[in-house]
């Protein structure tokens, strides 16, 4: 297998360019950690508490996975029930755009209030709200684009409503849904994070990040902020990982024939 080069080497090498721009700046500037540590600084702090990153890495990506999970399941569902019958679309489209509108910053607060503070209940309540909306929103829109050649197929064999669905509908949404994972995985990560900057347990990364500014060790907090990147990019990885492994079957069964 051929490596893509023209679509990997330009972003390593913005990547490593802008790495060394930043490091060069830093230094000769004599800019502030508070304001900008060095690369260096930030790695030295990464290697140094890789383990501590791990853990609270570990925390944050539990909670994220396990609201991405119930959120992506919920709003799957609730695509189904909408493009099915009608009154429901009506009743959970306004639901879904409200729940989009709140910030994340109004909801965690007052979440965290209602349970205990030993729990990371609020906070995977608060990534399966973020989640919800655009997994609904791809999900219905991937079961209405459905060719009516392949329905009236289904309807002349006398299929029922979910069973058109099942077979018809949602295997050609599938593309739609993995465009609105690839929106929610990340999206969990950030919604994690920022849930845990108002209380509650202090093992992950959110809380981790703003302990080690408020101590004014700032290139610790920025290797945090490394450690949530790197998660993030973790989710993003699984779910096209999961596309790939989705399509193959499909792909191989039209070359055999």
């Amino acid at each position: 297998m051929r490596l893509p080069w023209r679509t990997v080497v330009p972003p390593l090498a913005f990547g490593i360019g802008g790495l060394a721009l930043w490091q060069v700046l830093t230094v000769v500037a004599g800019v502030p950690s508070f304001l900008l540590p060095a690369p260096t600084a930030i790695a030295s702090e990464f290697t140094g508490n890789v383990d501590r990153i791990l853990e609270a890495s570990l925390a944050t990506g539990t909670n994220a996975l396990l609201g991405l999970l119930v959120g992506g399941v919920l709003g799957i569902i609730a695509a189904m029930l909408a493009v099915r019958f009608h009154f429901v679309e009506g009743l959970l489209t306004p639901l879904a755009a409200a729940a989009a509108a709140v910030p994340i910053v109004a909801l965690a607060p007052l979440l965290n209030s209602m349970y205990s503070t030993t729990t990371d209940t609020p906070r995977r309540m608060v990534v399966a709200i973020v989640v919800f909306f655009p997994m609904f929103i791809s999900t219905a829109r991937g079961l209405r684009q459905v060719p009516q050649v392949h329905t009236d197929l289904m309807t002349s064999y006398a299929a029922g409503g979910w069973q058109v669905t099942r077979t018809v509908r949602l295997p050609a949404a599938l593309p739609h849904l993995f465009t609105g994972l690839r929106i929610a995985a990340p999206g969990a990560v950030i919604a994690a994070i920022i849930a845990e900057y108002f209380g509650g347990l202090q093992n992950g990364l959110g809380s981790r990040i703003t302990s080690a500014a408020a101590n004014t060790a700032y290139p610790r907090a920025w290797a945090y902020v490394t450690g949530s990147m790197l998660v993030g990019l973790l989710f993003l990885a699984a779910v096209l990982l999961l596309e790939v492994l989705t399509r193959r079957p499909r792909t191989t069964l039209w070359r055999t024939r």
